[in-house]
């Protein structure tokens, strides 16, 4: 299954669903299926890390995760993000629980893209611009 979710650190969740496969962990079927959002039971929200605020730096942390047969996150692979932000991302993200996808009634793996977004206050973006 691939999916993508959008997590704004700061301003709360919003999840937006893209292209979906679903992959057997035995084999290479794929199939339409509904969002991997909809299975997340546990999320672990990033902290904002405090040197990346002070460099008022903002961005997107693209994840590429597997989810393993007991939901939870087996491998994360940063597809693109800041080095300040990446490590925080990474960690939440591999703390995160889906609950198992199953396929004929059998668990499978699942592919999915997580992105991170992290965001200043308005407030401090205006305090900088000062």
């Amino acid at each position: 299954m691939r999916a993508s979710l959008i997590i704004p650190v700061i301003w709360g969740l919003l999840f937006s669903p893209t292209a979906f496969g679903q992959k057997e962990s035995g084999g290479g079927v794929r199939i339409s299926c509904p969002p991997v959002r909809q299975k997340l039971i546990k999320i672990v929200r990033p902290i904002y890390p405090a040197e990346a605020k002070r460099a008022r730096i903002e961005g997107t942390v693209s994840l590429k995760c597997l989810i393993g047969l007991d939901g939870s996150v087996e491998k994360i692979e940063v597809e693109k993000g800041h080095e300040l932000l990446t490590p925080a991302a990474t960690k939440a993200v591999s703390q995160w629980k889906y609950k198992p996808l199953k396929l004929n009634g059998k668990a499978v793996q699942t592919e999915t893209t997580v992105n991170i977004i992290f965001q200043l206050p308005k407030e401090q973006k205006k305090a900088a611009a000062k």
